[in-house]
């Protein structure tokens, strides 16, 4: 945030209380110790705000009397080098999400593109879930290429159960998905390493089909993959995608 020429570096307090998601009178009566003892959610706020480091979160929360969350493959904390890229992702479609799909954040065009995924909880933040048991999360994938998808769900499922455990997220998954008719059709048949198609297509219900290519970073601590889509330059796919950028986020849930 440039904004006006400032005496003095850093961010104002009204832009750290809106990095951080609280108002900018509870981040003063904070920094003056004069507000109420901040909750665990509200420090898990502050720390992915600032974007600090695991090691400067774990120390936040342990001076506010708060046992740090775990971490590994079952944290939401996003690392502070994906935060940086994902910011400059400005006029790029973008999201980070978790191994088993819960989407974790979003550019502005990410949004547009896939819809605000902030709102959900539960089983269906992932969308390997939420590809079994909701018609409308196939809807935006051309129908020629689903049957290839739910192979693609089911045996990263089954994959990350042989890496991570009977316990994991993927297992309760899993587990939750047996009376899936439509997943036990591809489950029972035990593939692993089944890859999604090079280039994603996507029925988009305002600008139409876009032909992507997904690039991806993987944070390794966490587990976390930053997806970038971006489309040739020139193409068809390229121009409603600038399009897209025109119309907003807005068209989603119009």
């Amino acid at each position: 945030m440039r904004g006006q020429r400032r005496r003095t570096n850093g961010l104002r307090r009204e832009e750290v209380a809106g990095l951080c998601h609280m108002s900018s009178d509870y981040y003063g009566r904070l920094e003056r110790g004069t507000g109420p003892h901040p909750s665990e959610q509200m420090i898990a706020s502050i720390a992915q705000g600032l974007h600090l480091t695991l090691g400067e979160r774990d120390h936040l929360f342990h001076l506010a009397g708060h046992t740090p969350p775990l971490r590994g493959t079952a944290s939401e904390f996003v690392g502070p080098g994906l935060l940086r890229i994902l910011d400059r992702l400005t006029d790029t479609p973008a999201e980070i999400i978790t191994e088993v799909g819960d989407t974790l954040r979003q550019t502005p065009l990410g949004l547009a593109l896939f819809g605000d995924a902030s709102q959900r909880t539960g089983p269906v933040r992932s969308i390997g879930y939420r590809w079994f048991t909701d018609p409308k999360a196939r809807e935006p994938y051309p129908p020629e290429e689903r049957e290839q998808l739910s192979r693609v769900y089911a045996s990263g499922l089954r994959q990350l159960i042989a890496l991570r455990g009977p316990s994991s997220r993927a297992a309760k998954l899993a587990a939750l998905l047996q009376d899936n008719a439509d997943f036990r059709s591809v489950w029972d048949t035990q593939e692993v390493g089944v890859q999604p198609p090079e280039i994603k297509r996507f029925l988009h219900p305002t600008v139409g089909r876009l032909d992507l290519n997904c690039q991806t970073l993987l944070d390794p601590d966490q587990s976390h993959r930053l997806l970038v889509y971006t489309a040739v330059p020139g193409s068809d796919s390229h121009e409603k995608l600038q399009l897209l950028s025109v119309i907003g986020s807005q068209i989603i849930n119009s």
